[in-house]
C-alpha cells in the first residue's frame, strides 16, 4: 500500500490542467467522496497495525500535497480570467429601489407644514415622564380613572414614573421654561395600556398644539382648527365643535369634520352621520396656567389634540390601524408617490 501511496505522490506532483473545468475534474478525481484518496481511507482500515502510523501519515500527506496542487490550479485559472469577463465596465449601474416613507411620518409632516404656515413651532419631549407632567399639572384630580394601572404603563414599582399616555406633557414643559406669547405644537408617540384591536393600539401618535397669549379666545380655537381642516382634508371641509369634557381645557369640546367620502350625505365610515370626530380641543384652564406659574388673569389660551394615526386612517380610508405597526413592505410600498 505505501507503494501505490508513493507511486500517487509522483502522479499529483506533475498534475496539470488546462482549465478551471479540467482542475475541478482533477479535485473530483482525487479528493471527492468516491475519489482516489478517500477510498485509501477506507483501506487503511485493513492496514496491520504495526504499519498503521507509517501510512496514515503517507496518506495524509498525499491527501494535504493534492489540496494544495489543485487549489493552486483553481488559483491560476481565476487570477488569470480577463477583467472583461468579469464585468463590462459599459454596463449602466444597477439600479437602487428607492424606498418610501411611512404613512404616519408623512401625515405628522402634513400636519407640521400645516401649522407651520400659521406661527406654529415644534416643541418635544421625553417619552418617559413623571406623575407631575403628565397628570397633576395637568387637573387630573388622584381619582381620575386615566391614573388607574388599566389605562397608564407605570415603569417597575415606582407611580411617579411612567410612559407618556399624550404630548400634553410636552405642553406642561413648555409653558414652564417659555414665557408667553406661546404657539407650539407637540408631535410624539404615547402609550396606553390598552387591548390591541383594528380601532386601537397601546402604542400610538399624537399631535397636541397650544397657543398662549393676552385676549385669546374661543374663536380663534375655532378659526384655527378650520384652516388646519380645510388645508388637511380639502377646502370643501366643514367642522363642528360638540361640548365635551377635558380636566386641562374648559370649555372643552370634540371636533368633527364632514365625511371626505361621502361629502356629508351618510355613509359606513361616517356610520351615517355624514361627520366623523378627529380631535379634543378647548380652551386652557385657568388651574393649568396658574400651575406653570403663567397669570391666568393676564393670559388665556386654547389647546388642541389629535392622532396621527386616526388622521391617517381617514385620508388613506384605511381600516386598520395595526396596519401602521406590521411593516409589511406591501403596504407602505402604497405610500411611494406620497413621500
Amino acid at each position: 500500500m505505501l507503494d501505490k501511496i508513493n507511486d500517487l505522490l509522483k502522479e499529483i506532483k506533475e498534475l496539470s490542467a488546462a482549465s478551471a473545468e479540467e482542475a475541478e475534474q482533477l479535485r473530483i478525481k482525487y479528493l471527492s467522496k468516491k475519489g482516489i484518496i478517500p477510498q485509501l481511507f477506507n483501506e487503511f482500515k485493513t492496514v496491520p497495525n504495526e504499519q498503521k502510523k507509517v501510512i496514515g501519515q503517507a496518506i495524509n500527506q498525499l491527501k494535504s500535497l493534492a489540496l494544495e496542487k489543485i487549489n493552486n490550479l483553481k488559483e491560476q485559472f481565476e487570477q488569470s480570467q480577463p477583467v472583461s469577463d468579469v464585468t463590462d465596465l459599459t454596463l449602466p449601474g444597477t439600479v437602487v429601489p428607492l424606498g418610501s416613507r411611512h404613512p404616519l411620518s408623512i401625515i405628522r409632516q402634513q400636519i407640521t407644514n400645516i401649522f407651520g404656515r400659521i406661527g406654529f413651532s415644534v416643541a418635544e419631549g421625553p417619552e418617559i415622564e413623571d406623575d407631575w407632567h403628565v397628570f397633576e399639572a395637568l387637573n387630573f384630580p388622584p381619582e381620575h380613572p386615566a391614573r388607574d394601572m388599566q389605562d397608564t404603563f407605570f415603569i417597575t414599582q415606582n407611580p411617579d414614573i411612567l410612559l407618556r399616555t399624550h404630548t400634553s406633557s410636552v405642553q406642561i414643559r413648555t409653558m414652564e421654561q417659555q414665557k408667553p406669547p406661546i404657539r407650539a405644537i407637540f408631535p410624539g408617540r404615547v402609550f396606553r395600556n390598552e387591548a390591541i384591536s383594528a380601532r386601537a393600539h397601546c402604542i400610538f401618535h399624537q399631535v397636541e398644539g397650544l397657543y398662549i397669549d393676552k385676549d385669546v379666545s374661543f374663536a380663534d380655537l375655532r378659526q384655527t382648527l378650520l384652516y388646519f381642516a380645510k388645508e388637511m382634508f380639502g377646502q370643501d371641509t366643514r367642522i363642528r365643535l360638540r361640548p365635551s369634557y377635558f380636566p386641562f381645557t374648559e370649555p372643552s369640546a370634540e371636533m368633527d369634520i364632514s365625511c371626505t367620502l361621502c361629502g356629508g350625505k351618510g355613509c359606513n365610515i361616517c356610520k351615517h352621520t355624514g361627520w366623523v370626530e378627529i380631535l379634543g380641543c378647548g380652551m386652557v384652564d385657568p388651574a393649568v396656567l396658574s400651575n406653570c406659574k403663567i397669570d391666568p388673569h393676564e393670559y388665556t389660551g386654547f389647546a388642541f389634540g389629535m392622532g396621527i394615526e386616526r388622521i391617517a386612517m381617514l385620508k388613506y380610508q384605511i381600516n386598520d390601524i395595526r396596519l401602521f405597526f406590521e411593516n409589511d413592505i406591501r403596504f407602505i410600498k402604497q405610500f411611494k408617490a406620497e413621500s
